[in-house]
């Protein structure tokens, strides 16, 4: 098991990527704490989890991700019962496609704050520990439309540009202290919202991929697993396309 012994948090673990990366840390013998928007998401996701994993150690929590206090208070608690964490994902994220002319302050604050400030929270509290054993992983998911830009909803590639911005600086500040920091950055990825979309919408945007199929979850989580263990262990700084390589047309 590649992840034995090994204590990890995961946001937006609830559902989509973050269930997936939870399910395969898991598999891959971690203890898993999943942090969810809600207390009641948290505790449903913990409950599949541990139907399929009986064996396995894993646990929710609800912090307000916005909120350093809370976060600090919510990886306190954690961290005292299970053990120092290990690896941070930050996963959790919101996107939306209001045009640029209609944007209101209120909207670009909704996403800074979790995909952005939420991320520097989550990280913030979880390097405490991680400095002072000097070792740890932190990793975040970025997206392609962090580089391609996307046609509205400016927001969310700029606080995905805004991660990757993150993700080199603290993997130079970090990295002598025994941490490393990566990020992936998926492309279109198959979830109930993409399920949804009619066939004559989706059919010409798989054409344009390479590979010709939508990413999924399990993509995802298999790099992150890859970048969580001691395989990537001379790799800190990077965000690798996860694509099918969309990048490349």
């Amino acid at each position: 098991m590649k992840l034995k012994d090994k204590v990890a948090i995961i946001t937006g673990g609830s559902r989509g990527i973050g269930y997936a990366t939870a399910d395969k840390f898991l598999a891959e013998g971690a203890t898993v704490i999943l942090a969810a928007s809600s207390q009641t998401s948290a505790d449903k996701a913990v409950a599949r989890l541990k139907e399929k994993y009986p064996e396995a150690t894993v646990a929710g929590i609800s912090p307000d991700l916005a909120s350093l206090e809370s976060v600090r208070e919510a990886f306190r608690s954690a961290t005292e019962k299970y053990g120092c964490v290990d690896i941070l994902v930050n996963n959790a994220g919101i996107s939306e496609s209001t045009p640029f002319m209609e944007y209101t302050e209120e909207t670009f604050d909704q996403v800074m704050d979790l995909n952005v400030k939420g991320v520097f929270n989550t990280t913030r509290a979880a390097a405490e520990c991680m400095v002072a054993r000097e070792t740890g992983v932190i990793l975040s998911t970025s997206s392609m439309v962090s580089i391609s830009g996307q046609p509205s909803g400016f927001a969310y590639p700029a606080s995905k540009f805004a991660v990757n911005g993150l993700t080199v600086s603290l993997a130079r500040e970090l990295g002598p202290k025994g941490i490393r920091v990566n990020a992936v950055a998926p492309g279109i990825i198959e979830t109930d919202m993409m399920r949804a979309v009619p066939k004559e919408v989706l059919d010409p945007m798989i054409e344009k991929i390479p590979l010709r199929r939508l990413g999924r979850p399990e993509d995802i989580a298999n790099a992150v697993c890859y970048f969580a263990g001691v395989q990537a262990e001379h790799i800190t700084g990077a965000s690798l396309r996860i694509d099918g390589g969309a990048m490349l047309v």
